[in-house]
């Protein structure tokens, strides 16, 4: 959108016409009020840009289908400078055929509508009536009410020359014909009364009239979007008084903001479009006892009801006031609408108001979402740096950590998922027109998607949904549609509302990362791999809750499909889902595993508290779950579980980096900062289902516990060492095997605690130093390490029994380890 400028915003209401209560669509569905077909229909108007056009914002939708409109306003009209006889209001302007075709009334209430006449060629009409009214200097219909105007525009459909008939009748019939040949021959084709005959707006152009006046002013070329295969760069220019805006203390910073994020900021500075209809009267209130009939049948007929004056039409336009939201931003610097983005201090937002915003990123993010100034800082920061992507992808990561914007968040995720090209040019070469065998379905499961909003519920909104999904299946052939992959859908295409194409490559981009392969036409591996490890993270974090929900059969196989096929789009609605996605599109695939285990612990205790029966019960209406806390307690868990923890044969494979040279980047483990890595002969191999679903706690690689014990590398004469750290150790190697192999070789700082000897008949942990030691760790890391791997599988299932936390295996067993020469040998004893 363009800056706001010198414009204003404006707002105005009106009425769209109920439907009946009693009456169902052919699907047997209530049927979709006109409010939400207008609002869905509205959306495409926002996307319409030009320097001479104002700006379509919002439009919102209240009660007894009341919608609001707002949008770009200037003060003064044309009607204004008519009155002034310098160089519109309807009915006079609409089109013959517009009239006449008057109002639809769908008699069999389907969703279905009849293409409507008003196009391009009636705008041309309209203009013509501009023209004409510019010309003569005054408005047309003065003196005729509404329907007398209307008839009169019908009966001109027998008229040889509408322009003389007007002229006529308007007693300006001298004026008219004063006027240069070239202008009248424009206005003779505006006013052509057959559509057919009438030109296109294309067509006019073409008009000797506009070749003469085009060169006075500079075409407009319509800015490339940022995915696109266009150089962005290409026409900039720097404005050319930018050292006097640097300079000037008083300068508008908000007015150069775009017309989208001051109304934004405006909302948040507790902008409210009812209150200011009701200040401005458009808006009245009547008491409800006014408003009961006279007379009542008892089918529910009622009579004698006065029309309430407040529903007809008002096309007043109020000005929105913005002292409100200026007085709020007094004290932010332009500093703040201009960030440094090569500043290697961070871009945490900051005013003069109070010295550091920074401090505001501690707060909960509900309430930084709604704070004014902060938003500001945010938005303006992200602008700058989504305009620079892909240079600037890395800072954009950095940035999301903190938070995303909600004005944002659309284009930010596409950031983060990588999304580029010309993306357009690829979704309108894709076939989402010819009947494929999941139509049907499709069909079926929109109408029940996420449907309590009102843009997605909308008939615009259904037919997006359809466009996108099938645009998906088709442009993967090797994949099929599974119930879910709607709902899947759901967030891109709310997000990018006017833009298929993004709202397409985002979901094309998100589910090779975190559901790789689960919409096979036989997902059943795949689905049965990904709820084996789940179990086993279960285990890891939370070996009571494991324990428990194992005893009663509450497996995930119940409860966790439609969490994970859908990306938690399924369980949560949208807003939950923003702020769930926005932390989870900075994880890699292992991620979601983490929100599953948070979810589970919120609800741990009525969980623990409870059978079979009432475990499914608990998850068919699933409990309110906090997911600012969810999303926290995710990223804990994820920062605690080693990467290899969560190793699927099933995920995508890792792309290997071309910088360098095939060595693995050195990322700390414990860290949201972890991405899938390329696979190396320490890496975790892959084993059968069955010996995975055998196994309650996870394996790690032979890699993994390297970095995790911090061993250096070794000399031809060195014993290895660990790292010197002053933090304390998070991780306790246990080494099951008989004490004669520990000592011929063992990782540095193992404990050892023989297999055979570990456990009493109870199956308590026998006492010794060693496992004195395993007890002080509870709660960290343990693995533990043999040289048989069923002996080590039973040996973390014991600990898990007894509730050890962070318990998991070393994949290979101390086999794995013996080739990097990072084994050591006690010193002998004198």
């Amino acid at each position: 959108m363009f800056p706001l400028k010198d414009a204003e915003l404006g707002a105005f209401t009106f009425f769209a016409s109920a439907l009946p209560h009693d009456v169902c669509g052919s699907n047997g569905l209530p049927l979709t009020p006109n409010s939400i077909k207008i609002l869905g229909r509205f959306q495409i108007l926002k996307t319409i840009t030009h320097p001479r056009l104002c700006q379509y914002v919002d439009i919102s939708r209240g009660k007894h289908e009341r919608l609001v409109v707002v949008a770009e306003h200037c003060e003064r009209s044309l009607e204004e400078f008519l009155r002034e006889r310098k160089p519109v209001r309807y009915p006079s302007y609409l089109a013959p055929e517009v009239i006449a075709q008057g109002i639809i009334k769908t008699s069999d209430h389907t969703s279905s509508e009849k293409p409507l006449p008003s196009g391009p060629k009636s705008d041309v009409w309209s203009l013509g009536i501009i023209l004409f009214e510019l010309c003569m200097g005054r408005k047309l219909f003065q003196g005729l009410d509404i329907s007398e105007r209307l008839k009169f525009l019908l009966t001109l459909g027998c008229m040889d020359d509408t322009l003389t008939v007007l002229a006529e009748e308007h007693g300006c019939l001298d004026t008219i014909k004063e006027l240069p040949e070239n202008i009248i021959n424009l206005l003779k084709k505006c006013l052509t009364f057959h559509p057919s005959k009438r030109p296109t707006p294309d067509e006019l152009l073409q008009d000797k009239v506009f070749s003469e006046v085009s060169p006075l002013y500079t075409p407009f070329h319509k800015p490339a979007s940022l995915f696109s295969s266009s150089l962005r760069c290409a026409d900039l220019t720097l404005p050319e008084d930018i050292s006097q805006l640097c300079k000037d203390a008083d300068s508008d910073y908000l007015a150069e903001r775009s017309i989208e994020e001051v109304y934004y900021l405006w909302c948040l500075a507790g902008g409210d479009l009812e209150k200011e209809l009701v200040n401005k009267e458009i808006i009245r209130s009547k008491p409800p006892i006014c408003t009961l009939p006279n007379f009542l049948f008892e089918d529910g007929e009622s009579f004698g009801q006065d029309r309430d004056r407040s529903s007809l039409l008002d096309d007043t336009t109020v000005t929105l006031s913005l002292c409100q939201l200026r007085n709020r931003l007094k004290d932010v610097g332009g500093e703040a609408f201009y960030p440094l983005l090569e500043d290697d201090q961070s871009n945490l937002p900051h005013s003069n108001s109070n010295n550091d915003l920074s401090a505001a990123v501690t707060l909960p993010l509900i309430i930084r979402e709604r704070d004014t100034e902060y938003q500001l800082n945010r938005i303006v920061l992200f602008d700058r740096l989504l305009k620079a992507y892909p240079y600037k992808k890395n800072q954009i990561w950095k940035e999301a950590r903190v938070d995303i914007p909600p004005l944002m968040r659309g284009l930010t995720w596409a950031a983060l998922l990588g999304v580029e090209g010309a993306i357009h040019a690829k979704y309108d070469a894709i076939d989402k027109d010819t009947p494929i065998p999941t139509d049907r379905q499709i069909e079926v499961d929109i109408p029940r998607c996420h449907q309590y909003d009102e843009l997605l519920s909308s008939p615009e909104g259904h037919a997006k949904f359809r466009r996108v999904l099938k645009a998906w299946v088709v442009s993967h052939p090797d994949l099929v549609y599974w119930q879910g992959l709607d709902s899947l859908c759901a967030p891109f295409l709310y997000l990018n509302f006017n833009n298929e194409a993004l709202a397409y490559a985002c979901m094309s981009a998100f589910i090779p990362k975190y559901l790789y392969n689960f919409f096979l036409k036989d997902n059943s591996h795949v689905i049965q791999e990904y709820l084996t490890v789940f179990s086993q993270m279960i285990a890891f974090h939370d070996p009571e809750l494991s324990n428990h929900l194992n005893e009663i059969g509450f497996i995930p196989d119940l409860y966790a499909i439609p969490w994970f096929l859908t990306m938690f789009t399924h369980v949560f609605p949208l807003h939950k889902i923003f702020h769930l996605w926005d932390t989870l599109l900075l994880g890699n695939s292992s991620f979601p595993f983490c929100i599953g285990v948070a979810i589970l612990q919120q609800l741990r205790d009525r969980l623990l508290a409870n059978g079979f029966n009432e475990c499914i019960l608990l998850f068919s209406d699933l409990p309110e779950i906090d997911i600012e806390r969810c999303v926290h307690e995710s990223i804990n868990l994820f920062c605690w579980t080693p990467k290899s923890a969560t190793y699927r044969q099933h995920a995508q494979p890792p792309k290997r980096s071309s910088d360098n040279n095939g060595v693995r980047n050195s990322l700390p483990y414990f860290s949201a900062e972890s991405q899938d890595a390329p696979k190396t002969n320490l890496s975790r191999e892959s084993i059968q289902l069955n010996d995975l679903k055998s196994e309650v706690s996870p394996r790690i690689s032979a890699e993994d516990l390297i970095d995790l014990c911090e061993l250096t590398g070794t000399g031809h004469f060195k014993t290895p060492t660990k790292k010197t750290k002053s933090s304390k150790p998070k991780l306790l190697v246990v080494d099951i095997r008989n004490t004669e192999d520990f000592n011929r070789g063992h990782i540095s700082g193992s404990i050892s605690i023989p297999f055979n000897s570990a456990f009493t008949t109870e199956g308590e942990l026998s006492q010794s130093p060693s496992t004195a030691i395993l007890q002080n760790f509870k709660g960290k890391v343990i693995v533990i390490v043999g040289n048989v791997t069923k002996h080590t599988a039973e040996f973390a299932a014991h600990l898990v029994k007894i509730k050890y936390p962070r318990v998991c295996i070393l994949d290979g067993g101390i086999n794995k380890i013996k080739p990097t020469g990072l084994l050591t040998v006690p010193s002998p004893q004198i």
